[in-house]
């Protein structure tokens, strides 16, 4: 696109999605009468954001290097699931979850100073986009793209690659099983019977420590994959609890403003009632006057009758 068509973008996605219909009928408009249909068509293909994507749009055209973080945290979280990093893992959890609420209240900032209505952002579909966007590389692109059409979700979080457990055991180790087998591989024709007795004894105990392993080894596989759900549920509910714990602290902001506003309201009317009491007697002083000098001049007259 050209750069002014470019211009046009920017704007349409920046600015509050209620005046998004108008501006690209207007840009449509003007492009079609400049007889670049090319532009036109392109534009006319743009789609409305919801207020959410359009805040998360707002973040990544008004602080992309918050995005680019975002994008290089999401790329060593799952760097770190992949490689079952625990240490690494919980303390880039940690610094997720206070990346995405700095995310978040600086989005709402920028929205606020947009003139979006604090009562009605969805922080909560911004702060769902953001958390996405660190798990899945896509909606990381689209939200750096700044042109994200509706939020996103992420029912999990990271990649859940196949756990790679390296099984230490008390008494055995894999070479030993290799040499057992292979001492009874050899040569049996030299051997005397007790020593092939011995060497199948030895044979059988270590299949046996073998099994023994292998089902040790699914037992910390399995109890790997629990432990790994769990976290991943906890995180989730944490998650939703910092949620509803921002969203409550919003709501008592705006009552707190709301407050403010109806005892500067209630000042004002205390005052003109105040003030309306005042002129109300003083109405009541000018009619009584009238009131009497209706009377004397009507003994006036009854005078000059009689």
């Amino acid at each position: 696109m050209p750069s002014s068509t470019d211009s046009v973008v920017r704007r349409l996605y920046e600015e509050p999605p209620e005046g998004f219909v108008a501006t690209r009928a207007a840009a449509i408009e003007e492009a079609r009468r400049a007889g670049d249909r090319e532009t036109a068509k392109r534009l006319a293909a743009l789609k409305k954001p919801t207020v959410a994507a359009w805040v998360v749009n707002l973040l990544a055209r008004k602080r992309p290097e918050l995005i680019g973080e975002l994008v290089e945290l999401s790329t060593a979280l799952r760097a770190a699931q992949r490689d079952l990093h625990g240490d690494q893992l919980r303390e880039l959890s940690n610094q997720r979850r206070q990346f995405v609420s700095a995310l978040v209240a600086a989005a709402r900032k920028l929205a606020v100073s947009s003139g979006a209505p604090l009562a009605k952002l969805p922080l909560g579909e911004v702060e769902a986009t953001l958390t996405a966007a660190l798990a899945d590389p896509e909606v990381a692109s689209q939200v750096q793209s700044g042109r994200l059409i509706r939020a996103a979700t992420y029912a999990g979080f990271g990649e859940v690659p196949r756990p790679r457990l390296r099984l230490v055991t008390d008494d055995t180790d894999i070479s030993e099983i290799s040499d057992i087998e292979e001492e009874v591989a050899g040569d049996g024709d030299t051997e005397s019977p007790q020593e092939r007795a011995a060497a199948e004894q030895r044979r059988r105990e270590a299949d046996q420590r073998r099994r023994e392993s292998e089902r040790r080894k699914r037992d910390l596989e399995r109890q790997l994959t629990a432990a790994m759900a769990a976290e991943r549920r906890a995180d989730a509910q944490l998650e939703r609890a910092e949620a509803a714990e921002r969203d409550a602290g919003h709501t008592v902001e705006d009552l707190d403003a709301e407050l403010a506003e109806l005892e500067r309201r209630r000042t004002e009317a205390v005052a003109d009632v105040a003030r309306r009491k005042s002129a109300r007697r003083a109405a009541e002083r000018e009619a009584a006057a009238a009131r009497r000098q209706v009377g004397d001049v009507q003994a006036a007259l009854d005078d000059l009758g009689d």
